[in-house]
Formats: C-alpha cells, structure tokens, sequence
C-alpha cells in the first residue's frame, strides 16, 4: 500500500456545499440589491403618482366641480403613464353628489355597515377595490375606487424591469456554479486519469494523500487489487524467467547428445538432424520467453537512451545474415540518409534482427530484402520491407500477438519475434505498423521515431 502521508482526506461533499452556498449568498445579495433598487424607483414611481392624484383631488374639492358634480382639473382624466388612477365619489343621502369623471354615477359601495374600511366590489363587470371613510353622523362618505387592472399594470411594469436582471443573475449563478465545481473535482478528475493512465506494465499504488474523504475508499480498494495483480503477474514474470533460463542449459546439453550421436551413427544422419532443428527451434523459444520476461517489468524511464550510428548498424546486421542470403539467393538492400535515432542500442539490435530474421525465414529463395532509414515527415522512419507472401490484413493486426503465426506458412517459428519487437517499440514510444512490402506484395515493416527527440 501506499505509505501515509501526513496530508488529511478532505470532504468532496463540505467542499461543493461551502463554494455553492458562499457562490449563491454572494449572487443573491447582490440580486437583492439590485432588485430592491428597481422595487424603490417602481414604489416611489407609484407614491409620487397617489401624491399627484391627492393633489388634484384636493385642488378640485372646492373649486372645480360642475354642476353634475364632476371633476373638472384639465387633462387628468387624459395625462398619460398614471400609475395610480384613483376615481373619488363624495356621498350625501345615498347620491353621489361630486365624483370624478372615471368614477360611475352610482355609489361604489351602498351597503357599506362600517365607519370606515376597504370593499371590493364590481363595476361594469370590471372589479374595483374601494375604500369608504364616512363622517361621524355617517351623513356623508368618501369613496375612493381603483381598478384591480390598474394594479395588475404596476406588478407586470415591475415584473419587466425585473426579468432580465433575474434571469442575468441565474445564468451567472449557474456559471459560478459549474467554475466552482469544476475546481472542486478537478482532484477527482486527475485521480481519474491516473487510474486510467494504469498499464500492465505500470501497477504502481494510486496516491491516497489529498483524496476526497468519499473517494479514497474506492483508492484504498483499488490499491488493492493493482497490488495482488502486480503480485500475481510478479510471479508469473519470474516463473517465465526462471524456467527459460531452466531449460537452456538442459537444452543445450540435448544438442551436443544429439550431435554426437549423430557422429556415431551416420546411418540416421536424417532423423537427428530434424531433431536438432526441433531442438534449435525449442531453444529460440527459450531465449524469446526470457527476452519477453526481462521486456515487461521495464518501464519507458529505465531506457538508456542514446545515439545510435545506424550505417554501423546496418552493415553488422547484414554481415551477420550474409551467408544465410547468399546461400539462398536473397538480396539485402540498404538504403540509409539518416546518421543516428535515439534509442537503448541493444534493444534497437534485437528489433532489427527479428525483422531481418522474419523476413529471411518467410522469404523465398530468390527474394528481396530492402532496409530503409529517412526522414518521413517529422519522424525518423527505418523500414524493413520484403518480396515474399506477404500477410493478408486481417493477419497484419494480429502479427505482434504473442504466438500468433499465419497459417500455412510452412516455416518455424515461435511466434513471438514481433511481440518482442511491439514491446521494444512500445517502451520507446516508435509507431510500429505492418503494411505491404516491395513492388505492392510482401511485407513492410515500418518504425517511426519521433524526430524531437533527438538529440543535436
């Protein structure tokens, strides 16, 4: 398990909670504000209003009133934008003896038991809200009317000046919001990654300081399991190893029996030569099991990575196959423009013999061998392509499998040369891909290094 770290899990949920209230207290405030502003301006648009129309009441009261007893102040029934629009009626006996010109000719409200108070009443099918203050010898009243309308026409002028701050203020909110909490899962994001980034090749414990206190369950457990599967493939690894490097010397051992027993009866001269090809073929094997065993523990840090003179390269590899082409008839082209790619050297010989070996065992006699190093791009691209069979496509997406082999083929082999080379490709970030060969048949092989990181 990971060590402890003196770094204490916080809360996923407190955190959310803390940066949505404290986001949310903010914006309301100040929606807050800005709504009791706008409430003001509309409330004193109204106040004022009442004040102007109590004005010109009372102006009237006692000097312009017809002789049916309407209100005669100029262009108040008419001044556009009131808010207000009160109608007055002053009562006597049951008659309206002055009133304004909106208000009826009838009184308001006729059956009114109080000293004073509020009626809603309806007036022309329209409601109206009334208020009725009479003298103390109840002989005559005041009524003061509003339509219901014209209050509903203050509340949708209030409602339009609000909506677009409101609605402002909430797509703020959900902005705020989703910034917020972003930042507060971005913890569990990188979390996510690191569990993501997870290879076979990579088991390494999750780190569990500065985890959420509702994720690190889940770390803690999935530490777990990395740790068992680190454990078990650990074992298979060194099973794998140890009984490859088991076999060799027994191996060996067999060969040297065989020939010398090859010497002593050369009657079976035939048998015991495919005996030792089987024996040979046993001991690739072998050797490719402990190649793959040492490849998979590595990772892409443990490379030594440096210039490596593919000319020298080239010419050792062709030397080394010389005579195997030359007894069979195969040409070895090289074609190199490019000095040096970075990469661990020995592995880089492994990848290119295997590629060279593969080609020369599936070839023909006859055939044609062709390696290539350019620039291609901005890779550096060594290509490793043939005349022979060739691979159909739905086989090439197959060919790095461990033990996979094409059918049909007629040739030996373990069926892991390209395993190792996918592996070797991988730990050194090269694009391995498998195509057609020379002259549209065969196959090519191509390695595509990335060119910046070379060295100058």
């Amino acid at each position: 398990m990971v060590n402890d770290s003196p770094v204490q899990p916080w809360s996923l949920r407190r955190r959310l909670l803390i940066a949505i209230v404290a986001a949310s207290t903010v914006l309301w405030l100040a929606s807050l504000g800005i709504v009791t502003v706008i409430a003001w301006q509309e409330t004193n648009d109204v106040f004022d209003d009442a004040l102007e129309e109590s004005g010109h009441m009372i102006m009237a009261a006692t000097t312009d009133w017809n002789e049916r007893g309407l209100l005669l102040w100029p262009g108040l029934e008419s001044r556009p934008g009131r808010k207000v629009d009160m109608q007055y009626q002053i009562v006597a006996g049951g008659r309206v003896v002055q009133r304004t010109g909106g208000a009826p000719a009838q009184p308001f409200v006729t059956d009114f038991d109080d000293q004073d108070g509020f009626a809603d009443v309806r007036n022309n099918g329209d409601p109206w809200r009334v208020f009725v203050v009479r003298d103390a010898a109840r002989s005559v009243e005041v009524q003061v009317g509003q339509q219901q309308s014209k209050r509903f026409d203050i509340l949708e002028e209030l409602a339009e000046s609000l909506w677009l701050p409101v609605l402002g203020f909430l797509l703020l909110l959900a902005l705020v919001c989703w910034v917020l909490t972003g930042r507060v899962l971005k913890p569990l994001r990188q979390t996510a990654a690191t569990i993501a980034a997870k290879t076979p090749h990579d088991l390494t414990q999750v780190p569990t300081a500065g985890q959420a206190r509702e994720v690190l369950p889940i770390v803690q457990a999935l530490n777990g399991v990395l740790g068992r599967l680190d454990a078990a493939l650990q074992a298979e690894r060194r099973f794998t190893a140890d009984a490859a490097h088991e076999l060799r010397t027994p191996l060996a051992g067999l060969h040297m029996h065989v020939q010398l027993l090859q010497r002593q009866h050369p009657e079976l001269a035939t048998p015991f030569q495919k005996l030792r090809h089987d024996i040979a073929r046993t001991t690739g094997l072998v050797d490719s099991l402990l190649t793959l065993a040492r490849l998979d523990p590595l990772a892409r840090e443990q490379l030594v990575r440096q210039r490596v003179p593919l000319p020298a390269l080239f010419e050792r590899l062709v030397g080394s196959h010389a005579q195997e082409a030359a007894a069979r008839g195969i040409t070895i082209a090289v074609h190199c423009e490019l000095e040096h790619v970075e990469a661990d050297p020995q592995m880089l010989d492994i990848v290119l013999r295997n590629l060279l070996d593969n080609a020369l065992r599936y070839c023909p006699d006859g055939s044609r061998i062709a390696i290539d190093a350019r620039r291609h791009g901005g890779f550096d691209r060594i290509a490793v392509r043939d005349n022979g069979p060739g691979v159909d496509a739905a086989s090439r997406a197959r060919l790095s499998e461990r033990f996979f082999r094409v059918l049909g083929q007629g040739q030996p082999g373990s069926g892991l040369g390209l395993s190792i080379v996918r592996r070797i490709a991988d730990l050194h970030g090269i694009a391995l891909t498998f195509g057609a060969g020379l002259d549209g048949r065969g196959l090519g092989v191509t390695l595509d290094f990335d060119a910046s990181l070379r060295s100058v």
